[in-house]
């Protein structure tokens, strides 16, 4: 533990290197092919490999072989146990001095009993899956949450084919609309305790900060925009992105969040990506 903590932080000391680290938790509980980190950071595949190999070294990221593609995930008991001995260090068997960095979810839900919860759903063009987020969790959540959803470059409508897909299962489209991640920054901003990114490339991306952020999670899925073929095929990978947020907005409001803490709330959202 002594030589493998200070390891770990000089790993993560390098600005690319932490960067490297940081885009994988964001992908968390994702295994993201080198590939697409290099692309994402611009950085030379070579480079690349250094990084990782250093952040491997340091027990701070896995690595996975599917076929011929390496993927990389980051190592969340290796990080944790990271930070437990450093704040441990740094207070001297103390750590009420540091902690807790952020009230629990548990304190915060007991809290905000009678207040719902501020959820926001990211992607990238904000037309069909963070809206369907958006739309299946107004339906589903029985008004314990209020709901937003935003695109890091969003399309200045949304898709038809998603509209469509929505009035037919029933949900009011009237206040629907593509929106800037922008809009929900600043003083006015609502403090949202839940974030999520349903499309790796706006987790990829350096999101903004919220103030009073508490919980985020990356619910990566394929983008139906993007799906080729008749009108019939594409009209299909419209209803699988549908069912698939469907089953996890299921899961997400079945939560027991006033008996969570902060720790065990994270989890089971980051669970929800790899088991629905």
């Amino acid at each position: 533990m002594k030589t493998t903590i200070p390891l770990r932080l000089t790993a993560l000391g390098h600005p690319q290197r932490l960067a490297v680290f940081r885009l994988l938790m964001r992908r968390y509980p994702d295994h993201v092919p080198a590939s697409e980190i290099s692309a994402a950071l611009d950085v030379r595949p070579s480079t690349l490999s250094s990084y990782l190999a250093t952040l491997m070294q340091a027990g701070l990221v896995t690595q996975t072989r599917e076929g011929t593609w390496l993927r990389y995930r980051a190592d969340i008991p290796a990080m944790r146990e990271t930070l437990d001995a450093f704040v441990l260090d740094c207070c001297q068997g103390r750590p009420e001095l540091c902690l807790p960095l952020a009230p629990s979810a548990a304190t915060d839900a007991a809290a905000m009993s009678d207040t719902p919860f501020n959820v926001l759903f990211i992607c990238t063009g904000n037309s069909a899956r963070s809206i369907f987020a958006e739309a299946l969790l107004r339906s589903l959540g029985s008004g314990r949450f209020n709901v937003c959803s935003a695109g890091t470059r969003p399309n200045s409508e949304l898709n038809p084919f998603a509209v469509q897909l929505l009035k037919d299962k029933g949900h009011d489209t009237g206040q629907l609309r593509a929106k800037n991640v922008q809009e929900f920054l600043g003083a006015d901003a609502p403090e949202f305790d839940f974030v999520f990114t349903v499309c790796d490339q706006a987790a990829n991306e350096e999101c903004p900060s919220w103030e009073g952020q508490r919980i985020s999670a990356h619910w990566g899925m394929p983008d139906p925009v993007k799906a080729e073929g008749t009108s019939a095929e594409k009209a299909l990978a419209f209803q699988q992105a549908y069912g698939l947020l469907q089953n996890r907005i299921k899961a997400f409001v079945s939560l027991p969040f006033q008996e969570l803490d902060r720790i065990s709330l994270q989890q089971a959202v980051d669970e929800i990506a790899q088991s629905v």
